[in-house]
């Protein structure tokens, strides 16, 4: 009877590592979420919320997908096996996904591009990864443009 009178404790994954500067550069065309194959000390980091995605990339090799230059800072209290803190890292998604991003990865003017790196409810690591295509400099203006618009008609309704 005392048990059934006891809360479960919802365990909360605040890790949202964010790549801001993809949006800036890139317009999105399509996004998908993918798994990341991580070795032991890099979870513990990432848990720590000790990553970045400033500067990568995704490529393909021989039908993969792997991310490359993803910044996960090795372990404080790792040992002589903690990880490379820049190694390429092998994303997984179903073939249906993976043949159709090699597709359209192979037109000019397209990449992809990792968007957020996250751990979902189930503890998994995640990372949101983008089909995009680079802007243009008088689209970067526009996006700024239409950012500081959104924030002044916010201020507006704000004080109103």
């Amino acid at each position: 009877m005392a048990n059934a009178n006891k809360k479960k404790t919802v365990k909360v994954n605040a890790v949202n590592i964010r790549n801001k500067r993809a949006t800036f550069d890139y317009d999105v065309l399509d996004t998908f979420t993918a798994g990341i194959v991580l070795t032991g000390t890099e979870i513990k980091s990432l848990r720590a919320g000790k990553a970045g995605l400033t500067d990568s990339f995704c490529i393909f090799d021989r039908g993969e997908l792997w991310a490359k230059n993803v910044y996960i800072a090795e372990y404080f209290y790792g040992t002589y096996n903690n990880h490379n803190a820049h190694r390429d890292r092998k994303l997984l998604l179903t073939r249906k996904e993976l043949r159709g991003l090699a597709n359209d990865s192979k037109e000019p003017g397209l990449t992809i591009v990792p968007l957020r790196l996250f751990i979902n409810d189930k503890g998994l690591a995640k990372m949101d990864i983008a089909l995009c295509k680079g802007k243009r400099e008088y689209d970067k203006r526009d996006t700024l443009r239409e950012k500081e618009d959104r924030r002044a008609m916010d201020r507006a309704l704000k004080n109103f």
